[in-house]
């Protein structure tokens, strides 16, 4: 009986690690039980005044936030509730996410609290809130 040398393939071994990382996954977190959460996207900036937080927040009342600063913090909370209707058609994916949630954004600089305004227009929270007279950019000439 003659044997060879047997090549080792690596995609072969690649490819056993990757499901068997997949199964473990599944054990700890099936997909059917996985709980989706939902989070408000943000884009936050700076101008020469303001602080500016936009958030994203589509099929969200403005009567279903909540909006506050503290801690050198903005914190965003509200609700999502999920539209009722007569349910007689067939569903073949489900991927919109309804409940509470909360977002916490740290403040990158100093803010006047009580000149902050907020406005939510179109799904679109945009909150200004004017930087703070130390937090403002002073360019110093060279000589």
């Amino acid at each position: 009986m003659r044997r060879g040398l047997m090549l080792w393939n690596p995609f072969v071994e690649v490819e056993r690690i990757r499901r068997e990382f997949d199964r473990l996954l599944e054990e700890l977190m099936p997909r059917e039980e996985a709980e989706r959460v939902f989070a408000p996207v943000v884009d936050v900036y700076e101008t020469d005044q303001d602080l500016v937080v936009k958030a994203e927040l589509p099929g969200v009342k403005k009567e279903n936030l909540e909006v506050s600063i503290r801690d050198n913090a903005l914190y965003i909370k509200g609700e999502k509730k999920e539209e009722k209707e007569e349910k007689t058609e067939t569903y073949h994916r489900v991927e919109r996410v309804y409940g509470r949630f909360e977002r916490t954004i740290p403040l990158p600089t100093d803010v006047k609290l009580e000149s902050a305004k907020a406005e939510f227009k179109d799904g679109v929270l945009e909150i200004r809130i004017p930087k703070a007279e130390g937090a403002k950019e002073k360019k110093i000439e060279i000589s």
